[in-house]
């Protein structure tokens, strides 16, 4: 892993120089945006609105619109001046309880790794919190957005997780939460005897994902030339309008027959996903720089290869494309029987 901040740990007069790597990491299939035809990629420009004219990476600034239309252009040199109180540190703001922390405000993970000089104070802090059974509140400034975090232990390890400010968070403001619902008793009964037939301890590792599993059968079909075959179609959803409790009752009936395999073989169906509806895509990337491929669903970086989220391969199949000698040829044949 490469690290992609550098700082420390302020801790009372404790200072324990980290380093942070990205906890995660995105598995999606990545695709480019090409020519239907014969597969040549999509190069995008970045061109002033007002007279079409390519501007060059480095011309280019962020501008905040007014309410009045007009636009307020920042520089560099504005956000540099910025002050950033945590720009290198993760300042421990206090030690709280870890459930009074909704997940809701939770964004990114990293796991936090000390410097050679700071490995017995960051082994102290480390179990002292893990004693505590508390994690710690924390500000810090990361590619120079100030964000409260919290940081916990995790197999030996700090994680520190960004959050969202509280005034970020928005109030499910739905017409259904003022209403009066009555509920019969064989409802609640029956619905919680679903919820303990279903409960377990938390294990993600027997789930997969389906759709990127069935995704990458398409593809690889595909390329081996195989002829694609339509799963069968889902049951369909019983009606919320019909006998409540005899959709429940039935649920627990099937959830108790099949516990043990229902869980084992989750998200593991090869051609789960295939032929349903098609996803949105993200919007077209606003552009690259001269000669770059733009990236889709971005700002677009200069150099960067144009790319598009993944479309499920039902109804309209997705036609694969052999780029290279052969779509060469064939377009110079193509050219001869014209001329």
């Amino acid at each position: 892993m490469r690290s992609i901040w550098k700082g420390a740990i302020s801790f009372g007069l404790v200072s324990i120089p980290v380093r942070l790597y990205s906890a995660t990491e995105e598995r999606d299939v990545s695709f480019h945006q090409v020519r239907r035809d014969d597969g040549s990629r999509i190069r995008y420009k970045r061109v002033a609105a007002a007279d079409g004219a390519e501007v060059p990476y480095s011309e280019i600034a962020k501008g905040y619109e007014l309410p009045s239309g007009e636009t307020v252009v920042l520089t560099d040199e504005d956000f540099a001046n910025l002050p950033l109180s945590t720009s290198r540190t993760i300042d421990v703001l206090e030690f709280v309880p870890p459930g009074q922390v909704d997940p809701i405000y939770f964004a990114r993970s990293y796991y936090v790794e000390p410097d050679r000089t700071g490995i017995r104070p960051y082994v102290v802090l480390r179990d002292a919190l893990e004693e505590s059974g508390r994690i710690a509140l924390v500000k810090v400034a990361l590619r120079q957005r100030e964000q409260l975090a919290t940081m916990r232990v995790r197999d030996g390890v700090f994680v520190l997780s960004t959050m969202i400010w509280p005034d970020e968070v928005r109030a499910p403001e739905f017409p259904f939460l003022i209403d009066h619902i009555d509920l019969r008793p064989q409802e609640l009964v029956m619905a919680q005897a679903l919820i303990d037939t279903l409960s377990a301890d938390f294990d993600p590792t027997p789930y997969t994902d389906g759709y990127r599993a069935a995704l990458q059968a398409v593809i690889e079909a595909k390329v081996s030339g195989n002829e694609m075959v339509t799963p069968p179609g889902e049951g369909q959803p019983v009606s919320a309008a019909g006998d409540l409790v005899s959709v429940l009752t039935a649920s627990v009936e099937a959830a108790r027959g099949n516990r043990a395999g229902a869980r084992s073989g989750a998200g593991t169906e090869p051609g789960a996903g295939v032929g349903g509806t098609t996803p949105d895509t993200g919007p077209m990337a606003n552009g690259a720089g001269s000669g770059g491929d733009g990236a889709a669903g971005g700002n677009g970086a200069a150099g960067g290869d144009a790319e598009t989220q993944p479309k499920a391969t039902g109804g309209r199949g997705t036609r694969a494309k052999k780029v290279g000698a052969t779509a060469r040829s064939t377009g110079s044949a193509s050219r001869r029987r014209s001329a």
